[in-house]
């Protein structure tokens, strides 16, 4: 059985004081990680004194974002390197926004992506579709190009040990959220194309996460389907009782 595991995706929101306070009252209250995974993904500037803060418990802390690079004359760029010697254990790369305003392509997620494995951290791997592109039934072709580009080159148990995030781009922040059936059938998808490109020993490790619009409401449903490992969460992430009860949803 795949274990769960919920993100949270804070974006670019709270201060570090915030972020603290957050983390204080979340930290001893997370289910046990044999049941479920749960981590927050917060701005680069508050992750070592977060980190430092869950130390013996089962809050993790990500990154939402990594370089492909080591270190060198990268002027603002986050290094994998540095997350990992903070002992961070996610890092999200490929997300809409960073694809959309930030015009990273497949082939430098791709890079990202290698990078964040050779490091030891885990690659939270975001693919999915806009509304024009869902009616305009390209759907299967944007999602089978994403992961076909995002996952070359990577062996068979980098893939496996990978979480992929299923995120249809009209369902983030808009309050809209695709029903079960249709997150079910488009996270199956995900997961036959990732057999097609490996084999299906593969395709059932491989945890895969959907996210739009995922809150306590309606977790439970989103997570009784067979091909939902878990969600990555925006806005319903950002306080602690909706958190913890995304969590208390899962285990």
């Amino acid at each position: 059985m795949r274990k769960p595991i919920i993100a949270g995706n804070w974006k670019m929101n709270k201060t570090l004081s915030e972020a603290m306070s957050f983390v204080e009252e979340v930290k001893n209250s997370v289910p046990a990680s044999d049941k479920v995974d749960a981590a927050v993904c917060a701005s680069a500037l508050f992750l070592a004194p977060m980190v430092e803060a869950v130390k013996g418990t089962d809050l993790k802390i990500g990154s939402q974002n990594v370089s492909d690079k080591d270190s060198g004359a990268y002027t603002g760029e986050i290094s994998p390197v540095a997350l990992k010697d903070l002992n961070v254990t996610y890092a999200i790369i490929g997300h809409s926004e960073r694809r959309e305003y930030y015009s990273e392509t497949d082939e430098f997620i791709n890079s990202k992506t290698k990078k964040t494995f050779e490091h030891g951290l885990t690659p939270i791997l975001c693919c999915g579709e806009t509304l024009e592109e869902r009616e305009g039934g390209k759907f299967e072709e944007v999602i089978r190009t994403q992961l076909t580009a995002d996952l070359a080159g990577l062996t068979e148990d980098q893939v496996s040990n990978l979480v992929i995030a299923y995120e249809p781009i009209w369902a983030i922040g808009t309050g809209k959220s695709a029903t079960e059936k249709d997150a079910q059938e488009s996270c199956k998808f995900v997961r036959d194309v990732v057999a097609s490109l490996y084999n299906e020993n593969v395709a059932e490790a491989v945890r895969v996460q959907y996210g739009g619009s995922v809150k306590p409401e309606n977790i439970k449903e989103y997570m009784a389907q067979p091909d939902i490992d878990g969600a990555l969460v925006g806005g319903a992430s950002l306080e602690p009782a909706s958190f913890l009860a995304l969590l208390e949803a899962v285990k």
